[in-house]
Order: structure tokens, then C-alpha cells, then sequence
């Protein structure tokens, strides 16, 4: 029998209450989906990826597989092996074609969402074989066993 996942955390459980909260508000939840609120969340996920990424990378962020790298990272800048924030991926050498490919799934995720992406990102959890946003970019070509 599998082994049940761990209770949510604090930052989970609050990000879950943020999420059900806009839901049940259908006006908080329309200006969320607005084209316009998507396209100005995207970007301002996208430039601060490029902020963080050229501050603490050891090279120039280069556009790969549909998202721009930033490489050399230190390992306390992004999460697991890599983040994707808005179209930048953040990581210190994790950049296989596979990785890239998963990691352009992200990218496209945060197009679509614009900054509703953090707070559902974290509302779907740590496991990857759980978190819908790492089951649809493919956790195998994710490097999740």
C-alpha cells in the first residue's frame, strides 16, 4: 500500500485558503483569468526571473528549449533541481534537453496564469507525483522517478 502523503504545510495549507477564497469570489476570480491580469503577471514573473538570474548566475541567460537559463546558480537560490519563474529557469547545472523541455511546460503554465501560478503552484504540494503543474510538464523528463 502506498504511503500516504504528509499533512500540508503552513505555507500549502495558506496558499490552498488564498486559492478557495478566490474561487468562491466570482469577481476576484474573473479579474484573476483577465487576459490583461494574465499578460502583466507573466511579465513581472519574467523580469524578476531575470533580475534574480542575472544577479546571482555565473553566465549570461541563454534562451534554450523555450526558456532562458540561468546557469551556476547557488543551490539555495531556486528549488529542487531548478525553477522556472515566468519564462527563466533558474538552476545550477540542471540543463539536459529533457529538463529544458519539462522546464518550457512551466514556462507556458506561468503564461497562462500570470501570478495565480505561485499561489496554486504551492496549493498543489511538494510531491512531484501530486503537484498537477509537475505531472502535466512530465515527471520523468523532469527527473522525477
Amino acid at each position: 500500500m502506498p504511503t500516504p502523503p504528509p499533512p500540508p504545510t503552513a505555507l500549502q495549507s495558506a496558499a490552498g485558503r488564498l486559492v478557495a477564497w478566490a474561487r468562491a469570489r466570482p469577481p476576484v476570480e474573473r479579474a484573476a483569468r483577465h487576459p490583461l491580469t494574465i499578460v502583466l503577471g507573466y511579465r513581472i514573473a519574467t523580469a524578476v526571473g531575470f533580475a534574480w538570474g542575472g544577479l546571482l548566475s555565473t553566465g549570461p541567460l541563454v534562451e534554450e528549449h523555450g526558456v532562458f537559463v540561468a546557469r551556476g546558480m547557488p543551490p539555495w537560490a531556486f528549488g529542487r533541481g531548478g525553477t522556472t519563474i515566468g519564462a527563466v529557469y533558474l538552476t545550477r547545472h540542471n540543463v539536459g534537453p529533457g529538463v529544458l523541455d519539462h522546464e518550457a511546460v512551466h514556462r507556458e503554465q506561468w503564461r497562462t496564469r500570470g501570478l495565480a501560478m505561485i499561489p496554486l503552484y504551492i496549493a498543489a504540494g511538494p510531491i512531484a507525483r501530486l503537484n498537477r503543474f509537475e505531472v502535466e510538464a512530465g515527471l520523468t523528463r523532469g527527473g522525477y522517478r
